[in-house]
């Protein structure tokens, strides 16, 4: 038995794998339930008594040679897995890793201020037809918005248009939930537009309705000024302006103080203090009866944001079009 061991010891010695699977090879062949090693200790019971001791500490030599070769080769071969993966072409520095766009963050935050008020969001088609986006919501024929210069209309069919605001969900909204409602409609609209610093063809809004029994005005000032200090933070005031939208009645539009001077006047806020954030109003009662809901009975506000204003007002940035250029210098900021 000495010179078996001896034999095993001597190729355990000299093994050397050059894959993986030869390593697992040997470690069966040697350190299995049925390998080398594991069948001397089963045939030692029959070595005479005066030879256990020394054919005992063999065996027991040859076993933990075994697992130290087998370590040891398993190091070395993962090491040199890890050698050949590498690219020695990689950069230094770092990697960056990417980030939410500026308007994706600014989406989120304003759908997040919102769902803590209890409302759900609501999502529509971007191409969409004349009563969705004009007529249910009590534009008159001869309003300017149904004009070419305003408008993407589908050639084919003079009645199908881009959505050029999210208003339109709401309209189906209301077409197929009885009141309460309180929603939010977020996402991207279209108007035939020159880009500029100022303006372009497709941007965000996020449009809200809230419809009940004895919804009032001063409710609809409350939650917006929740939302202002949300935002902007709590030292954040608002005022409302008087002005007009074909579906609501009263219209107003709301600014908030000038965050970036405190409302003492600056280039931002063209030295008055105030920056325009949203137009709002009590639902028209024709919008209401157009769309199923008695208006004896129900009343309602709603309220529509630019996203990417937003994002520009939070974040000081005066240029809209840098949010669809991609320029990573840009977004790296965010």
């Amino acid at each position: 038995m000495l010179e078996k061991i001896n034999a095993l010891l001597n190729e355990t010695e000299s093994f050397m794998a050059k894959t993986q699977s030869e390593l697992e090879d040997f470690r069966i062949k040697m350190l299995s339930k049925k390998g080398e090693v594991s069948t001397l200790f089963n045939e030692f019971k029959n070595v005479p008594n005066e030879l256990k001791k020394e054919v005992g500490q063999a065996l027991n030599i040859l076993k933990n040679k075994a697992l130290d070769k087998i370590e040891h080769l398993r190091l070395a071969l993962e090491s040199k897995e890890e050698e050949v993966n590498f690219d020695l072409s990689l950069t230094a520095y770092p990697e960056l890793k990417g980030t939410r766009h500026p308007l994706s963050q600014v989406r989120n935050e304003i759908i997040e201020v919102f769902t803590r008020l209890g409302y759900v969001i609501s999502e529509g088609p971007e191409i969409e037809d004349d009563w969705h986006v004009f007529s249910a919501l009590n534009f008159p024929p001869e309003h300017p918005a149904r004009d070419m210069q305003d408008t993407f209309f589908i050639e084919k069919n003079p009645d199908i248009v881009l959505r050029t605001h999210t208003s339109s969900v709401q309209v189906r909204v209301m077409d197929n939930q009885k009141p309460p409602i309180r929603t939010i409609s977020p996402g991207r609209v279209f108007r035939n537009e020159a880009i500029s610093a100022r303006a372009h063809c497709i941007f965000h809004q996020i449009e809200g309705l809230y419809i009940d029994k004895n919804v009032s005005f001063a409710d609809l000032k409350q939650t917006l000024m929740y939302f202002a200090k949300e935002i902007f933070g709590n030292q954040t005031k608002i005022r409302l302006r008087p002005s007009y939208f074909p579906f609501t009645e009263p219209s107003a539009e709301m600014d908030i103080s000038c965050s970036l001077c405190g409302g003492k006047g600056c280039n931002v806020c063209k030295h008055t203090g105030w920056l325009e954030i949203l137009g709002c109003g009590m639902v028209d009662p024709n919008v209401l009866e157009s769309n199923g809901i008695d208006s004896k009975v129900y009343t309602g506000f709603a309220f529509g944001m630019g996203i990417e204003r937003m994002t520009m007002l939070k974040y000081g940035i005066k240029d809209l079009r840098r949010f669809f250029e991609n320029d990573v210098r840009f977004l790296r900021q965010f």
